[in-house]
């Protein structure tokens, strides 16, 4: 029996790439509705009741629309919204967050996918919550760039049209400089801090790609850990993971610049953990794709786990 799929929303950036990752598939029946219909809500609601799946590629509001829609009929749901990432009722969709996620994942009815600032956030520093090194009230800070498709169709067309009236210029800006991003709470949550990370967010004049910074004080940390102790932690974690590796301390070492656009068109992550042994601090970095596996990857990925029960 193959699952019946739906997208809902998929005309945006986050539901144009699912489609492209599983429009080829034979192993799910992936409804849809025509271009003509999309805005008939009858045609919407008899989609998603009649799917076993449907991935939200909504707005925060619509998506909750959609879950009172069709959570009745027994639909399963990922959620690439905002709307439930923080929600305790719902699955959140990393499924390398720890060893019972994937199982989590699998037999949800609800799952959240992560942001994809959040992805590399908490790849970082959920581990080393969980190995009782890092502190939940660390003073943590977070600094990151992003490829402007994270930002929607209005930010695409600014900064891939320089002609259009009052487009970005410059090649690289920070914002949410009120510190309330939408994506900490998810943060916090999620990696199980207790003090809210200071987050400084970019975007850079680039499609797609993304460079996630945690940098730590060691003599801060439980016992005071080295930096082999760190990447050691990281790598017990991510240990036999498909989508999440740790790069090497040889590779971080000798690694010079790190491309923000070096995953472009993949569904991992890889983690870094730079800084000179001895020297009291280090820098971890996460390198993904924001369209990949911080956003439509992440999103398959999920789907993957909860279709496993429809192929017996």
């Amino acid at each position: 029996m193959k699952a019946k799929v739906f997208i809902d929303g998929e005309h945006g950036t986050t539901g144009l790439q699912i489609i492209t990752r599983l429009t080829q598939r034979n192993d799910i029946d992936l409804l849809s509705i025509a271009h003509e219909d999309r805005r008939n809500p009858d045609i919407r609601k008899e989609k998603l009741r009649e799917a076993d799946i449907a991935i939200l590629c909504l707005p925060d509001d619509a998506a909750r629309e959609a879950v009172a829609l069709a959570s009745d009929a027994g639909t399963r749901f990922i959620d690439a919204s905002t709307a439930h990432r923080t929600h305790p009722d719902w699955a959140y969709g990393f499924g390398e967050l720890n060893a019972d996620q994937k199982g989590n994942i699998r037999k949800a009815q609800f799952v959240s996918n992560p942001g994809c600032y959040s992805t590399g956030a908490i790849a970082l520093t959920a581990p080393l919550v969980q190995a009782g090194i890092l502190p939940g009230d660390y003073p943590l800070t977070v600094n990151a760039v992003s490829g402007y498709s994270g930002g929607g169709k209005q930010m695409i067309a600014q900064m891939e049209d320089t002609d259009v009236d009052g487009a970005i210029s410059s090649a690289h800006f920070t914002y949410a400089l009120t510190l309330a991003h939408k994506h900490v709470p998810e943060i916090v949550t999620r990696s199980g801090l207790t003090r809210t990370p200071i987050f400084t967010p970019s975007v850079g004049r680039f499609a797609q790609g993304m460079l996630v910074h945690v940098p730590l004080h060691l003599d801060l940390l439980r016992d005071t850990p080295s930096l082999s102790d760190i990447h050691r932690t990281l790598t017990a974690h991510y240990n036999g993971q498909k989508f999440v590796g740790v790069a090497t301390l040889e590779e971080s070492s000798s690694t010079a610049r790190l491309d923000p656009e070096g995953l472009n068109g993949q569904d991992n992550m890889r983690l870094y953990v730079f800084g000179t042994e001895g020297a009291g601090t280090v820098n971890l970095t996460a390198q993904l794709d924001n369209l990949g596996k911080g956003a439509s990857g992440a999103a398959v990925q999920n789907l993957d786990l909860m279709i496993e029960q429809y192929r017996s």
